[in-house]
């Protein structure tokens, strides 16, 4: 590539321009000062680096500044905070040199933006300790989250420039952690783009082809919307109300997703685009312009019952406020329509951002917002969590939608979807959820483990002589509840604990032996427990006695107290040397990049055959493992042990034989099984592993685990299937174990 020095300086300056003039609206006195001494420090820090892309490295904080402003509607601080977001981290720039010149607030943003560096310990993950650092500055700053969406949305936007396996580790980072986080910040609008990059990065194919059927549809759709949205318009200008109404289809990520979960093809997906409807009404009657408009819409339009969302009246844990409803077209189509106010519509597009906008006019959307965010400051708080469990732990904040219940006095609680009285007790007080016995809801009783319904009115049954047990870990789901179980049973472990240590003593003196560290650590690694805790507990709970004591005293000479060998948690930089994989069959896949000859395994979680993108995962104990790049547990694994993962592709693939699975259905007629197994077997002579069918009310669904030689194989033996009579559609399917590792 020719790079042209003069042209390139001209960009750069368009580019800082350009930012200036979309930070304009936004600029106090001196603002434009601090701006561009933070533009000439980050240049000069990094004036001799390039992107992967050939471009200059500079232009990554220029777009990222200008997303923070554009897109999330931040002010001076993130702007100069996102020019300095990798200074620290790729240069000789220290944070007290940015607090010096900046202050410690830019300061504080920056050191949470900016990577741990160093080796981490088996059991460990670089990815999720820098996922926790930088969320540890929620509790003071939550501009630290949204630079980094931004910068991960650059990221993702110019990630053709990467290598395959740096294409899937950054894409599973993102559909794993980051688009759940900008959808839990109310961040709509980059969340949908996150998620369609994803799915671009991951399995181009579906992208493409989802993207392809879209277009082919725009001049039908819009057709259409202009017909359906007619009679509601002529409506609506008589409300004399400043008013808009979009018409757009579903994101491709959401059309996929559909296709996947329902097993059903692009044309089957009934809600392929929604109607925005967006009202400009005061602020205090915004609830009444949006009931009107929902009037007007199911006046020319029958609802589905069971379709309307009023998120206007308890508005969702993010802020989210809109009326969505269902509604059926003439042509006897299904359609989404969404009714909102401008104001909802910009918190919708810009979440958190959009808050302090409005954060006067109506204070109970940040007040919402707020609630999660003390939520995630309580798990922040926990020191017991490993990075992986926290990861965990997080995620399950940010994906659970809420469910709406009430206390006896009629106060509104919000709890994750699927919670339990139990997670509710905890919800009110840790005394009243460690000693819940059961709950009334709407008045009947239900045991602890009932689960929650919108709208249930609950009453929490108490006794002093309750206690937690290990089981009550199996019925909540809420990070609170879950929290406070495990801190109260760890409570009733040391006092057991304490008392199997009398226990103990007394039993080794009656022996006549004297207790010392050495006899501890000789009886943690003799009785193969973790720590002395655990063996106090065992003696406290009568699971180890005196004669387990005596069998002690008479192998003690044989025990041996040095520390286990650790566990070296492998990393695929390790063994990224070019080579053949020496797998179950010589010369079908090539893995790294140069290496000798190792050993393979197909992860059963997701059946890889040749021609699959596919993917290599270093285990601790079982070599590589070959996964494919969409398998289930595939964005997990890469996101938590992106260093793990190595290059893999098929090469000349040999007439080798590889267990797929195939789903039929279709209408149930005779002979129709013979049909099918003759095509498999003597058409195309493949052998079967497994056959199962099923029919009911003459619907037939099949399942047959069969071996086929590569992609190209299998959708040779998809179409001539498809070809039989009553066959209406065969799908490939994963064979169902998750195997993660």
């Amino acid at each position: 590539m020719i790079i042209d020095p003069s042209e390139e300086k001209r960009e750069l300056i368009n580019r800082y321009r350009r930012l200036l003039r979309k930070a304009k609206p936004i600029l106090k006195e001196g603002d434009a000062r601090l701006i561009k001494r933070a533009f000439t420090i980050s240049l000069e820090a990094h004036k001799d680096m390039r992107r992967k892309s050939g471009e200059l490295y500079i232009f990554h904080p220029l777009t990222v500044a200008e997303i923070c402003v554009e897109e999330i509607g931040l002010g001076t601080t993130s702007i100069i905070s996102a020019l300095l977001h990798d200074v620290v981290e790729d240069t000789d720039i220290q944070l007290s040199d940015i607090e010096r010149i900046f202050g410690k607030k830019i300061a504080s943003i920056v050191d949470g933006l900016t990577k741990i560096r160093g080796v981490f310990e088996y059991g460990t993950s670089q990815q999720a300790e820098n996922f926790r650092k930088m969320l540890f500055t929620l509790s003071d700053d939550v501009r630290v989250i949204l630079i980094k969406l931004a910068d991960r949305l650059h990221n993702m936007r110019t990630l053709d420039s990467m290598p395959r396996q740096k294409q899937l580790k950054v894409s599973s980072e993102t559909i794993y952690l980051y688009a759940p986080l900008a959808h839990r910040l109310g961040l709509n609008a980059i969340k949908t783009e996150l998620e369609d990059l994803y799915l671009r990065f991951t399995d181009y194919p579906v992208y493409r082809e989802i993207a392809d059927k879209i277009d082919e549809t725009r001049a039908s759709r819009t057709k259409f919307i202009k017909q359906f949205v007619q009679p509601i318009k002529d409506e609506l200008d008589k409300l004399k109300v400043p008013y808009e109404i979009k018409g757009r289809p579903k994101s491709i990520f959401s059309i996929w997703n559909k296709m996947r979960k329902q097993n059903i093809p692009f044309e089957e997906v009934y809600d392929l685009f929604a109607i925005r409807i967006i009202v400009d009404s005061p602020i205090d009657q915004e609830k009444s312009f949006c009931w009107q408009a929902y009037s007007i819409v199911t006046d020319y339009y029958t609802p589905n019952p069971d379709r309307l969302r009023d998120w206007i009246s308890t508005p969702r844990t993010n802020g989210y406020e809109s009326l969505h409803t269902t509604v059926m077209a003439k042509n006897g189509q299904w359609v989404e329509v969404q009714i909102r106010t401008l104001r909802m519509d910009e918190i919708a597009e810009k979440g958190y951002a959009a808050h302090w906008k409005y954060k006067d006019a109506n204070a109970s959307n940040e007040s919402n917002l707020e609630k999660w965010l003390v939520r995630v400051r309580e798990l922040l708080e926990r020191q017991d969590l490993t990075a992986l469990e926290f990861v965990d732990d997080f995620r399950g904040n940010l994906f659970t939608e809420e469910v709406f219940v009430f206390t006896p006095k009629g106060e509104l609680r919000t709890l994750p979807m699927g919670s339990t009285a139990l997670d509710f007790a905890f919800d009110i007080h840790t005394d009243i959820g460690a000693k819940c016995i059961g709950a009334k809801v709407n008045q009947k009783l239900v045991p602890i483990n009932h689960v929650l319904k919108n709208g249930d009115q609950i009453e929490i049954l108490t006794s002093a002589k309750q206690k937690p047990s290990e089981d009550w870990l199996r019925f909540v789901i809420s990070p609170k509840a879950k929290s406070k179980i495990k801190d109260l049973l760890k409570e009733v472990k040391k006092l057991v604990a304490e008392d199997g240590k009398e226990i103990l003593l007394r039993k080794l003196k009656n022996l006549k032996i004297e207790f010392t560290s050495q006899l501890n650590e000789q009886m943690i690694s003799y009785f193969n427990v973790k720590s002395k805790l655990d063996l106090h507990y065992k003696f406290g709970k009568g699971i180890l006695n005196l004669a387990d004591v005596k069998r002690f005293v008479e192998n003690r000479a044989n025990i041996s107290t040095k520390p286990k060998a650790a566990i070296v948690d492998t990393s695929a930089k390790e063994i990224d040397k070019e080579l053949k994989a020496k797998g179950k069959y010589d010369d079908v896949l090539l893995i790294g990049d140069n290496m000798d000859m190792v050993e393979y395994k197909l992860a059963k979680c997701c059946t890889p055959i040749p021609g699959d993108d596919v993917f290599g995962f270093v285990t601790v104990s079982e070599g590589i493992k070959i996964h494919r790049a969409n398998c289930p547990n595939a964005a997990e694994l890469l996101a938590n042990h992106g260093h793990r993962v190595i290059k893999a592709k098929w090469t000349s693939q040999h007439e080798v034989a590889f267990l797929t699975g195939l789903k039929i259905v279709g209408t149930d007629r005779v002979g129709l099984i013979n049909d099918v197994s003759k095509i498999i077997s003597e058409e195309l002579k493949v052998n079967m592993s497994s056959i199962s069918f099923s029919s009911d009310h003459g619907i037939f669904n099949g399942e047959i685990m069969l071996y086929v030689n590569d992609t190209r194989h299998l959708d040779l033996l998809l179409g001539k299937l498809e070809t039989v009579e009553g066959v209406v559609k065969v799908s490939r399917f994963d064979s169902g174990m998750v195997n993660r590792s």
